[in-house]
C-alpha cells in the first residue's frame, strides 16, 4: 500500500505500480475472447488442479447479456475438465436464484445444462476459518465446498453496484459464502433493516476476508482467470436490468495469485484512454472498490505487483498500457443469448 494511504481507507485512490512494494506474479494475458482463447490461456494455470475440481462462475439471473458465453465454457469443459463440476451457492437478495428449486430454473433457461452444477449451500452450511480476519474468524460457506480438492476461479470482470468491480475476489468472497448466512455477515449489520447497508471500505474487507477463507482452504489447488468482456458497471447478477456496455473488450488473464489477476485487470481499465474508461473507473472509484486489493495485500493473500506475459505474441513481457492500446470502443452486436 502506498505510504500516504492509512489501512482501512483508500479504497477510492488508484496506486501506481510504481508506489507498489514486494514480489511480482506471473498474470497470463490473451487478445483471444473466444473458447479458443480461454483454453489457451487455461493451459498456463491449471497445474494444480487434480481431484474432484469445481469451477466457480457465474451463471447469472435469467436471460443474462453478459456473462461468460456457454459454448466456451461447454468446450473447455468437455476437452480440459470432463470430470469437473460447476459450483454455485444461492442468493441473499430474492430473485431468480434465490431458493435452490428458483436456481435449478435459472440455470437451465441460461443453459448451463451440459455439465453437473453443485449448489453448495442446498443442503447446509459449514463454516471455515478466516485466519488474521479483523472482521470474522470463520464465514459461513456452502456446505458442499469442502467436497472438493481443487477450485478453478472462472471469473467474469466487470462493474459491480456496491463492490465497484466485480473480479475473483467477488466471485468467491460472495458466490461461496452461502445465502442466508454468509451473505448476510458481509452485507448487513445484525438487526439492521437494511441489508446492504455495509459499503464501501468495510464491505471491501468484509468481503476480502471471506474469500481468505476460501483461498487458504484450497492452498496451491485453486487458480483463476478473468474474462474481460461485455463489462458493464453492473454485475451479472442485475440480469438484463444491466447498465449497458460501454467499455472496450480487452481480453483474458490468469494467474494463480488472485491479487495480481485482480489488480491486473483493474491496471487494464485504468490504463485506457478516458473516453474508453471513464464509466467502469467512476464505478471502482465511486464505490471505493480499490480496498478489495490493498486489504488482499494486507492479508497476505498475493502480490499486487506482476509480470504480464502475452502469450499470444511469444510470451512477451507487456504492461497493462500495451494490453489495452489497442482496445476498440465496445459495439453492441446482435448475437444469440449465450455466444
Amino acid at each position: 500500500m502506498s505510504k500516504n494511504i492509512t489501512p482501512g481507507t483508500g479504497g477510492n485512490i488508484y496506486i501506481s505500480y510504481e508506489e507498489r512494494t514486494g514480489n511480482e506474479s506471473i498474470v497470463y494475458f490473451t487478445r483471444d475472447l473466444s473458447g479458443a482463447g480461454l483454453k489457451k490461456i487455461y493451459d498456463r494455470v491449471k497445474g494444480n488442479m487434480k481431484g474432484n475440481i469445481g469451477i466457480k462462475l457465474h451463471t447469472g439471473e435469467k436471460h443474462g447479456p453478459n456473462i461468460i458465453p456457454r459454448p466456451w465454457v461447454k468446450s473447455l469443459i468437455q476437452n480440459e475438465l470432463a470430470d469437473a463440476t460447476i459450483v454455485e451457492t444461492n442468493t441473499y437478495y430474492e430473485g431468480d436464484r434465490y431458493t435452490t428449486e428458483q436456481h435449478r430454473e435459472t440455470l437451465e433457461v441460461n443453459g448451463w445444462t451440459f455439465a453437473p452444477v453443485d449448489i453448495l449451500d442446498a443442503d447446509g452450511t459449514v463454516m471455515l476459518p478466516v485466519k488474521d480476519g479483523k472482521w470474522f474468524d470463520a464465514m459461513s460457506m456452502g456446505k458442499n465446498i469442502t467436497n472438493y480438492d481443487s477450485l478453478f476461479v472462472l471469473t467474469h470482470f466487470k462493474g459491480h453496484a456496491m463492490g465497484g468491480f466485480g473480479g475473483s475476489n467477488k466471485n468467491i468472497g460472495i458466490g461461496i459464502a452461502d445465502g442466508r448466512v454468509g451473505k448476510g455477515m458481509i452485507h448487513t449489520t445484525p438487526n439492521q433493516d437494511n441489508m446492504w447497508d455495509i459499503d464501501r471500505e468495510e464491505l471491501m474487507e468484509r468481503m476480502v476476508e471471506s474469500s481468505k477463507a476460501t483461498v487458504d482452504y484450497f492452498g496451491k489447488n485453486i487458480t483463476f482467470i478473468n474474462v474481460m468482456r461485455n463489462m458493464s458497471v453492473s454485475c451479472d447478477c442485475e440480469g438484463v436490468a444491466a447498465a449497458p456496455v460501454v467499455t472496450p473488450n480487452v481480453g483474458i488473464l490468469a494467474s494463480t495469485d488472485i491479487l495480481a489477476v485482480d489488480q491486473a485487470c483493474v491496471d487494464c481499465v485504468f490504463a485506457m484512454k478516458d473516453e474508453d474508461n471513464k464509466d467502469l473507473k467512476e464505478r471502482i472509484i465511486t464505490r471505493h472498490g480499490l480496498r478489495q486489493l490493498t486489504y488482499m495485500k494486507e492479508l497476505g493473500m498475493g502480490n499486487d505487483k506482476y509480470i504480464l506475459i502475452d502469450i499470444d505474441n511469444d510470451d512477451t513481457v507487456i504492461t497493462s498500457k500495451d494490453a489495452v492500446k489497442d482496445v476498440v470502443p465496445f459495439v453492441i452486436k446482435e448475437v444469440t443469448f449465450g455466444e
